[in-house]
């Protein structure tokens, strides 16, 4: 995909002056999810993951329902805080090893990462990609994103959340037993990481431009690290393989968008902010995303969603819809990689079917939640 971008430019298929504000506006976006893939990489490392997972085993208290509750609210904070990428990553091991140990099937909370990781992330500008993107064309603070999102983002979890619970109920009975404690290598390692996290995550959302705290964060642990703990520290941490399909997606779209994409799919689109025109984007960007991506699905749309609410029921439709393909979403396909390392067998075929009854109920629920929560009639 990289190349193809790269091709694109080097034939002039993508105007120079169009690359330069592409990269404007997307090489920061990079930035950071790079300094945020080294931050939870270190902080994973630390062991800090394995010791949440250990008092949320002690809070569960015994019983498979409780545990399940707790599960729930990590992957929702992992998620809104962190980006759904971290929530398939290195979440979605923890608990399913968490729930092997406990004796308990694994298959209702591997779903529950994956889907949270995916509609869990419509809280912040930092939840997704799409997100970030989209908060450029708003020109709102974090807090100014979520409350225009906040009810779509409730929705986008109490739904998922229920309709697990429906699918998994007699799994979730039950009690279990006294879980091993990890022992973290070194303390201070574990401690200056939790502190990082604590400082880092409110000034996420305190309209700082998110690089520069992400920024700032990987360079003290990077150094941190290479004091206590080097051996840690290594090239394959960096997202390189993701980084080089985001930017040439960029460049692909941006060079769609050059030879008339936006004409072609403003019929489609629709206009105006009315409640069918606002699910009719997003069923457009939710189908868009399950037959390509959910990020080239955001930039084809992009255009089309000329108001707030437009683009916000953009965001529900691309971050909501990717439950159906295994492609929709990067965090599935990542989700399923770390499956596979455990040897956690998913039938596509059924998360499909899943992922298709999740997105009729909650996609409309959601649109219908953020055209009720920002005043309308």
């Amino acid at each position: 995909m990289l190349l193809a971008g790269t091709a694109c430019l080097a034939a002039g298929l993508l105007p120079w002056p169009a690359f330069g504000e592409l990269a404007g506006r997307t090489v920061p976006i990079l930035a950071f999810v790079v300094a945020m893939t080294v931050v939870t990489e270190l902080v994973d490392d630390a062991a800090l993951f394995h010791v949440v997972t250990d008092r949320i085993a002690v809070l569960g208290r015994g019983s498979v329902f409780l545990l399940w509750l707790f599960v729930l609210a990590l992957s929702f904070v992992a998620t809104a805080f962190l980006s759904l990428d971290t929530t398939a990553v290195l979440v979605t091991p923890m608990v399913v090893l968490l729930a092997v140990h406990t004796k308990i099937p694994p298959l209702p909370f591997a779903l529950t990462t994956v889907w949270l990781a995916n509609t869990a992330s419509l809280f912040l500008p930092v939840s997704n990609l799409t997100n970030l993107l989209a908060q450029g064309n708003l020109s709102l603070s974090p807090l100014g994103f979520a409350q225009l999102m906040w009810a779509p983002a409730a929705v986008g979890v109490l739904v998922p959340a229920l309709l697990l619970w429906l699918a998994f109920h007699r799994d979730l009975r039950g009690r279990y037993g006294k879980q091993p404690v990890h022992m973290p290598r070194d303390r201070t390692l574990l401690r200056a990481s939790g502190g990082t996290l604590l400082v880092l995550l409110p000034a996420l959302v305190s309209g700082i431009p998110v690089v520069v705290p992400a920024a700032l964060a990987a360079v003290f642990l990077v150094a941190l690290f290479l004091r206590r703990r080097p051996g840690s520290l290594r090239w394959s941490m960096l997202p390189w393989r993701p980084l080089m399909l985001t930017a040439g997606l960029f460049m692909v779209v941006e060079t769609l968008h050059s030879h008339g994409l936006t004409e072609a799919l403003a019929p489609a689109a629709g206009t105006g902010d009315s409640l069918p025109d606002l699910l009719r984007l997003a069923v457009l960007g939710a189908g868009s995303a399950n037959v390509a991506n959910n990020l080239p699905a955001y930039l084809a749309l992009e255009p089309a969603a000329g108001s707030p609410l437009r683009l916000a029921a953009l965001l529900i439709g691309v971050n909501l819809g990717p439950l159906i393909s295994p492609w929709a979403s990067l965090a599935t396909l990542l989700w399923h990689e770390r499956l596979q390392s455990l040897n956690l067998r998913v039938r596509w075929g059924g998360f499909v079917v899943a992922g298709a009854v999740a997105v009729v109920v909650a996609l409309p629920l959601a649109v219908l939640a953020l055209w009720l929560g920002n005043g309308m009639p």
